[in-house]
């Protein structure tokens, strides 16, 4: 599995330290950017964005929850942001434009569908996408229950992915910890995004944190192996 930590929910009193061990660590790091329009939160910013370049030499990607993703793309990309991911919601109509905007300005492209959206959202350009994130909370807020009817939303798109032979990543945001990670993992997902129940509240110490965090994915890889289910 790769991981990918949510920075709205890391420890800014501990920003340098913990920017720095994630950089040695994980795989991205994940930027949440809110409007408080499109969900009722305001988090991360182009500046945000920034400062973690400054550390950091692992991919930055910027989740755009916000009503006018074009408002964002080229501050985000002067920032240093390495992906761009978007909603349907708010990129149908100039879809093609954006995702060619983003590759123009040397990113790549993600595509995130909220649990209500059906895969079927992103059919005329899901051959674009580098990564496709699964919603498995309602967007805007850390800390919210597993909806558990996006596990085969998750199966969906790993079909659809060999059946067209397309080599995006499917990446969970919402509620990776050690409840939901065999589940997910059965389901196809290639990428956790772990935040506040899956890291950042294991403990005051990030290694401590990581460690925790680590050992409950093996579990969970080791308790869905064929090994295991017939042992």
């Amino acid at each position: 599995m790769k991981i990918s930590p949510s920075l709205m929910c890391m420890d800014l009193l501990k920003f340098k330290e913990q920017i720095e061990f994630i950089d040695s660590h994980a795989d991205y790091f994940h930027i949440d950017i809110m409007d408080g329009h499109f969900v009722p939160n305001l988090t991360l910013s182009p500046f945000f964005v920034s400062q973690v370049k400054k550390l950091a030499s692992k991919p930055l990607d910027c989740h755009l929850m916000v009503t006018r993703p074009q408002d964002h793309i080229a501050p985000l990309a002067r920032a240093g942001a390495d992906y761009i991911t978007l909603h349907p919601e708010t990129i149908n109509g100039q879809a093609f434009r954006l995702i060619d905007e983003i590759r123009r300005l040397g990113m790549k492209v993600g595509l995130i569908l909220n649990p209500e959206t059906p895969v079927e959202a992103l059919k005329y350009y899901v051959h674009k996408a580098d990564k496709i994130t699964v919603m498995t909370v309602d967007p805007g807020f850390a800390g919210q229950p597993f909806i558990p009817e996006m596990l085969g939303k998750i199966g969906e798109l790993k079909a659809w992915r060999e059946r067209e032979g397309l080599h995006f990543e499917i990446e969970i945001d919402g509620s990776c910890n050690q409840a939901t990670y065999a589940q997910l993992m059965a389901a196809g997902a290639d990428v956790f995004i772990v935040g506040t129940s899956g890291l950042f509240n294991h403990a005051d110490n990030i290694a401590d944190a990581w460690t925790l965090m680590t050992a409950q994915i093996m579990a969970a890889k080791n308790e869905g192996s064929p090994h295991a289910r017939t042992a």
